[in-house]
C-alpha cells in the first residue's frame, strides 16, 4: 500500500514538473512507457497459466 502512495506522489510530481516547465512532449511518452510496462508484467504473470492449456 505504502508503494502506491509512493508512485501516486511521482505520477502528481512529474504532472507538476511538466505543468510549470510547459514540457507537454514528455507527457505522451511517460503514458506509453507505463503502459508498456503494465503489459509486461501483465504478460509475465499470465504466461504460467497458458503453457497448462496445451
Amino acid at each position: 500500500m505504502r508503494m502506491l502512495k509512493y508512485i501516486g506522489r511521482l505520477i502528481k510530481e512529474f504532472f507538476e514538473f511538466a505543468w510549470h516547465n510547459k514540457a507537454w512532449w514528455i507527457v505522451p511518452i511517460v503514458l506509453i512507457l507505463l503502459l508498456l510496462g503494465f503489459l509486461i508484467i501483465s504478460g509475465s504473470a499470465v504466461a504460467p497459466f497458458i503453457y497448462t492449456l496445451f
